[in-house]
């Protein structure tokens, strides 16, 4: 037993080592957003705020318009993730279950999907929603970020649906259920696991995604990301409200895992049995 003790104490060492490093840009900015302005820029740093101050929040969200951004980049978000996991659980189960033409085709359309660099095709979707009057809209950026979250649904569930045994869908065909009652009863509560991983990863790109927001959007439909450029201008950064900007756009994605990943544990446990 007193063997394996300096190992264990190197292995939590290790563990620790990189938590600390994970979390520490995160605590440095929280850090930041609290702190006056001269403490900021003081010299030693300091790792604990000598006075606690919300002046960069308030400026932040009252004078930068950071909180309409973050309204807005909630909308499509939701939007995104409800819309991918519609459209992509079905898909993906359809893909897992069923045998039909050109089905390695789809599959590797869907993939291929997630190779394509988001700036080489960036242009063209450009100009296709100027023609359409779509430029400022949530519907540009919902049905953009699609294109990216489906598939990433699509892979994630499919895997998904393969791990269920088919003995249970010819059971239920057995007990007379129908395909979509087999879908929804049977498939989706054993494949929740995958579907909850593929919101997670859904959401977080919809609420992370610069490019196409900087492109597509102008005040109306302004994202929380494109929002924070904004503060890069001229010679002097606000640091202060650059934190809070980051520290109020960080904080959605992590309640929103926090919140899907309750599902995980539950979709695991819940079983076929009668």
């Amino acid at each position: 037993m007193n063997r394996k003790l300096p190992g264990r104490l190197a292995h939590a060492a290790l563990l620790l080592l990189v938590l600390a490093v994970a979390v520490f840009p995160f605590y440095w900015m929280v850090l930041t957003s609290i702190k006056t302005t001269a403490e900021t820029f003081a010299y030693p740093p300091s790792f604990v705020p000598a006075q606690v101050t919300l002046e960069h929040y308030r400026v932040a969200l009252a004078e930068k318009g950071v909180g309409p951004s973050l309204v807005n980049s909630l909308i499509v978000a939701l939007a995104t993730t409800f819309l991918a996991i519609l459209l992509g659980a079905p898909a993906a189960y359809g893909i897992a279950r069923y045998e039909f033409r050109m089905k390695r085709d789809l599959w590797f359309w869907f993939i291929s999907n997630r190779m394509i660099s988001p700036i080489c095709v960036a242009l063209p979707f450009f100009l296709i929603a100027r023609s359409l009057r779509m430029l400022d809209t949530y519907t540009v950026l919902v049905l953009l970020y699609l294109t990216f979250t489906l598939p990433i649904v699509v892979w994630i569930c499919a895997d998904q649906f393969r791990s269920i045994p088919k003995e249970l869908d010819e059971a239920a065909r057995l007990d007379g259920l129908s395909r979509f009652q087999i879908f929804t009863r049977i498939a989706l509560p054993l494949a929740l696991p995958g579907i909850a991983v593929s919101a997670i990863f859904s959401f977080i790109f919809s609420w992370n995604e610069l490019l196409y927001a900087l492109i597509m959007t102008r005040s109306k439909t302004r994202t929380a990301p494109v929002a924070a450029t904004s503060f890069m201008s001229g010679y002097e950064l606000p640091w202060g409200e650059i934190m809070a900007t980051g520290t109020l756009i960080v904080l959605p994605v992590i309640l929103f895992a926090l919140l899907v990943s309750r599902h995980l544990v539950r979709g695991l446990t819940m079983g076929a049995v009668k």
